[in-house]
């Protein structure tokens, strides 16, 4: 159902797709597209609270064009960083099943394999840390996920040649209207994620 405040809206209402540099350093991996942010405007993290901390702190770490990210006509480059989802359809209460999860794995897997730059790779929240490390485990990068705890701003050596994985706590309201997760702890993420891609 649409927010009143949307009501003239014609929502994406599809699939999203990833979005950023297709030669990035940084692999960002998100949750799934909100039901009136994604799903409204069609691009990651687009037009709502999760996307107005993840851009602020992209920006300021040099990784997007903007601090703003209020369509997909708005302007938004990300330099060196590629942005995508565990899910790419907005879930029911904003939490993807098991099912929906399994369904686009897939997905996520080929991304992995055909970001041949990437240096890094930054999970937002728990389920997409999860989820990275369940394609470590499938193509025998790791042998077990029990050795990688999830953490905020957590960084783990993957094995050799392979990305250093970051984990984070997720950009949601939950985690930034209580504080847990503060603009200040999101943007070290980043400067930490630009340094190991050599970047400075």
């Amino acid at each position: 159902m649409r927010r009143r405040a949307y009501s003239d809206w014609e929502y994406w209402g599809k699939p999203v797709p990833s979005f950023g540099d297709p030669r990035a350093r940084l692999l960002i991996i998100g949750l799934a597209p909100g039901a009136h942010g994604a799903n409204r405007t069609g691009r990651m993290f687009t037009g709502d609270r999760s996307g107005d901390y993840l851009y602020r702190a992209l920006h300021a770490s040099g990784f997007a064009s903007q601090a703003q990210s209020e369509s997909r006509e708005d302007g938004l480059r990300l330099n060196d960083a590629w942005i995508t989802a565990t899910a790419h359809c907005a879930p029911p209460d904003n939490k993807p099943t098991p099912d929906e999860l399994r369904n686009c794995r897939g997905y996520l897997e080929r991304e992995v394999e055909l970001m041949k730059s990437v240096r890094v790779v930054v999970a937002l929240g728990k389920i997409a840390f999860d989820a990275y490390l369940g394609i470590l485990k499938s193509e025998g990068w790791i042998e077990s996920r029990a050795a990688f705890p999830f953490g905020h701003n957590v960084r783990y050596e993957t094995g050799p040649g392979h990305p250093i994985l970051i984990g984070s706590y997720h950009p949601s309201q939950q985690n930034t209207q209580t504080g847990r997760l503060t603009d200040a702890m999101l943007l070290e993420v980043f400067v930490g994620a630009r340094r190991e891609c050599g970047l400075g």
